[in-house]
């Protein structure tokens, strides 16, 4: 995770982000942190990236990689604006024990496009992941990718409209919530057929950014706003897990956006 030290919203690359509603700094620091110590009360264990001056966005640290085994695909950004912050994120895991990092030869947006399930990744892209980067990260990791298309602007990143709810158990899909309308026809139609059994949320709860989820098997981390989900979740043995971030919603993220997952 990295501290929201120099957050703020001055120009606009995804709907949620307007320059002319004012970032309250003290209460979103205060938010990620209430968010840092409820991981370490689940017994979970949190690294912290330094933030750098003149890069608001590295607080959404699950777009400058993914990890899976411990191997280390880096980031390549869309938008100019972030683009400094991958090169940031490539130095932190080199100096904290990660041997195998990669620089990407094609954009993508780390954990913001890629959903790590136990056999799979799951790819998004139509906004700001290249098509490109789905092979990229096959051969890289050695896993299967599916390609999955956003059509919704306000579901930018794949991880604003879908959450891994198993990552570690289950054979291929496991079990995943997901908003439908975010994903082209074609795309809904493989979500269906690959996780029949999908927890699928109303627009409320995508609209809280409800999607935007961190789980570990069993506690499911979400925004507070996304109420309709605690049932449902509860009803397949998760325990959810409310959080109030909605000062970093104002940059178009929330729980995941947040958290970068170190696989080892």
């Amino acid at each position: 995770m990295c501290p929201p030290a120099h957050f703020r919203v001055t120009y606009s690359i995804n709907p949620w982000m307007d320059p002319g509603k004012p970032v309250d700094l003290p209460l979103a620091l205060a938010q990620w942190e209430t968010l840092r110590d409820r991981y370490r009360s689940l017994g979970h264990t949190v690294d912290i990236l330094d933030p750098v001056p003149g890069l608001p966005d590295m607080v959404y640290a699950a777009n400058g990689a993914t990890v899976v085994q411990g191997r280390v695909l880096g980031a390549r950004f869309a938008h100019p604006e972030r683009a400094d912050e991958a090169a940031a994120h490539r130095e932190w895991y080199r100096a904290n024990g990660f041997a195998d990092v990669t620089e990407p030869e094609h954009i993508n947006e780390g954990e913001g496009d890629f959903a790590v399930t136990a056999d799979w990744l799951l790819a998004g892209r139509g906004f700001r992941s290249s098509p490109l980067s789905h092979g990229e990260a096959q051969e890289f990791f050695g896993r299967p990718v599916i390609g999955l298309d956003l059509v919704d602007p306000r579901y930018y990143h794949l991880d604003t409209a879908l959450c891994v709810l198993d990552p570690e158990g289950g054979e291929g899909n496991g079990d995943v919530m997901y908003y439908p309308p975010a994903f082209s026809a074609g795309s809904q139609a493989v979500l269906a057929r690959l996780f029949p059994d999908a927890l699928v949320a109303g627009e409320p709860d995508a609209l809280a950014l409800g999607l935007n989820a961190v789980s570990d098997g069993h506690h499911v981390l979400l925004p507070q706003a996304a109420a309709g989900l605690f049932a449902a979740l509860r009803a397949r043995g998760y325990e959810p897990v409310p959080v109030d971030l909605t000062e970093l919603l104002k940059g178009g993220g929330s729980v995941k956006c947040v958290t970068a997952e170190l696989r080892s």
